[in-house]
C-alpha cells in the first residue's frame, strides 16, 4: 500500500484547513486506491473521528510522541517514511519563522533536502506561498522548492511573489482551492441547525459578517487597532440593519475568533438582530450551507469567501490577507472588497449597498465562474499519478 504524507493546519481549529483536508481525502481517493494517508496534526482525535471514512493515520505532533508541534520526530517520520508529500493550504511563510508552535517552514525546510535525496517527490498541492518578508525565509523557501517536483497553486500570486524573489522552482501549475468542492449540508440535516439557532427568520433576509482573532494585514507592515476595528464592525452592522433592514449572521471558521466576533457585537446597539454560529459547534459542511442561505455576505477569512464562491453566495473581501485577495481575483470578484485604510462604517455601507443591488446577477456570474474553479481543484488530483503510482 502506497502511503501520502499530507502537511497543512490540521488541528480541527479551522473549518477552512478541515474542507481542505476533506477535499482532498475525496479527491485523491477517488483517483489512487489503496493509499493510507498520514496526517501529521496537534489534534489526531479530530482528524480520525471526522475523516475516518478515509484510509487515514493521524500523526500526533504532540510533546509525549517527540514533538514541539511542527518540530520533532513525527514530522520526520511522516516525510521520510512515506511515498509522497503533499504540502498544502498556506503553511510557507516565514512570520514568526524560529517558533515551531507557529510556522511550517522552517521545519519543512530541513527535511525537504532530505526527502530529495531519498527520491521522495514532494508536491505543493492547491496552495499558496507567503508572505517571505526576510533573507532567511527566502533561504528556507528556496530549499523546499528545490526538492519539490510539481507546484500546483490556487492562485496567481503565488507564481508573481516566486518570481519577485527570484527563486528557482519546479513546473507551476494555477488550479484552485480544494474546499471549492465542499458539498454543502442541505435539506432536513440543514433545516435542523436553522431551528435550533433560530436563524433566517427576517423576510427581508440576512448578511453575514466574518473577523478573526488577529486584526492585521498579515505581515511586517503594520496593525490595525483591534478596538477600533470592532468599533467599526459592530457599527457597520446597525448601519446595515439601519439602511436595508436586515439581520446580521457572523460566522466564525476558527474556534479562536470567537472572543473578537463578541467584542464587536457589543458595539452594536441591534443585538437581538445578530446571530453567531461557529466551528466549534457546526462542521465545514454545515457552515457551508448556512452561507448559502445569505444575500452577500463581508469576510475576513479567506475560506469564508470560499465558502461563499462554492455555494453562490455573493462576497465582499475585507481586504487583510493578500491570498484572500488573489482569491477574489481568480473568481472575477476582485473590485468587491473593503481596504483597511478605508475601514469605516460609511465606506462598507456604500460596498455592501452596491453588491446588494446587483447581488441577483453577481450569484448568476459567481455560478458560472466558480464551476471551472471546483474543476481545476478537483482535476489536480489527476496530477499525482505520476508520483504515486
Amino acid at each position: 500500500m502506497k502511503q501520502i504524507t499530507v502537511l497543512g493546519n490540521n488541528s480541527g481549529r479551522n473549518a477552512g484547513d478541515a474542507a481542505i483536508l476533506g477535499n482532498l481525502l475525496r479527491d485523491v481517493s477517488d483517483e489512487i486506491s489503496d493509499v493510507l494517508f498520514k496526517v501529521p496534526t496537534t489534534h489526531p482525535k479530530f482528524v480520525k473521528r471526522h475523516f475516518g471514512r478515509f484510509n487515514v493515520k493521524p500523526v500526533p505532533l504532540l510533546p509525549w510522541y517527540g514533538a514541539l508541534k511542527n518540530l520533532g520526530l513525527p514530522l520526520a517520520v511522516s516525510m521520510l517514511k512515506t511515498d509522497l508529500i503533499l504540502i498544502c493550504d498556506n503553511i510557507l511563510f516565514d512570520r514568526k519563522f524560529y517558533n515551531p508552535l507557529f510556522n511550517n517552514l522552517a521545519s519543512i525546510s530541513l527535511l525537504a533536502p532530505l526527502c530529495k535525496r531519498l527520491e521522495i517527490p514532494i508536491v505543493l498541492y492547491n496552495c499558496s506561498i507567503g508572505p517571505i518578508d526576510y533573507p532567511y525565509g527566502r533561504k528556507a523557501l528556496q530549499k523546499v522548492l528545490d526538492a519539490s517536483d510539481l507546484i500546483i497553486t490556487r492562485d496567481n500570486q503565488t507564481g508573481e511573489l516566486l518570481d519577485q524573489l527570484e527563486l528557482r522552482y519546479p513546473e507551476l501549475i494555477q488550479h484552485a482551492d480544494c474546499a471549492l468542492n465542499t458539498e454543502p449540508t442541505a435539506g432536513e440535516s440543514l433545516q435542523r441547525i436553522i431551528e435550533a439557532e433560530n436563524l433566517f427568520q427576517n423576510p427581508n433576509g440576512t448578511i453575514g459578517f466574518n473577523v478573526n482573532a488577529y486584526i492585521d494585514n498579515w505581515s511586517k507592515t503594520g496593525r490595525y487597532s483591534q478596538d477600533n476595528f470592532c468599533r467599526v464592525i459592530g457599527e457597520s452592522a446597525d448601519c446595515i440593519i439601519d439602511a436595508l433592514d436586515v439581520d446580521i449572521f457572523f460566522v466564525c471558521t476558527q474556534i479562536m475568533d470567537l472572543e473578537n466576533t463578541h467584542r464587536c457585537i457589543k458595539h452594536s446597539q441591534y443585538k437581538d438582530r445578530i446571530k453567531v454560529v461557529s466551528n466549534k459547534s457546526y462542521t465545514y459542511e454545515d457552515i457551508a450551507g448556512l452561507l448559502g442561505k445569505l444575500e452577500l455576505h463581508i469576510g475576513l477569512r479567506t475560506h469564508t469567501l470560499i465558502f461563499c464562491a462554492a455555494v453562490g453566495t455573493p462576497m465582499i473581501n475585507i481586504s487583510s490577507y493578500p491570498k484572500s485577495h488573489g482569491f477574489m481575483q481568480t473568481i472575477g470578484q476582485e473590485d468587491r472588497y473593503v481596504p483597511f485604510e478605508n475601514l469605516n462604517q460609511n465606506y462598507i455601507l456604500s460596498v455592501v449597498k452596491e453588491v446588494w443591488d446587483h447581488r441577483t446577477v453577481i450569484r448568476e456570474s459567481l455560478q458560472s465562474r466558480v464551476v471551472e474553479e471546483k474543476r481545476k481543484a478537483k482535476a489536480s488530483a489527476k496530477l499525482l499519478r505520476k508520483y504515486i503510482t
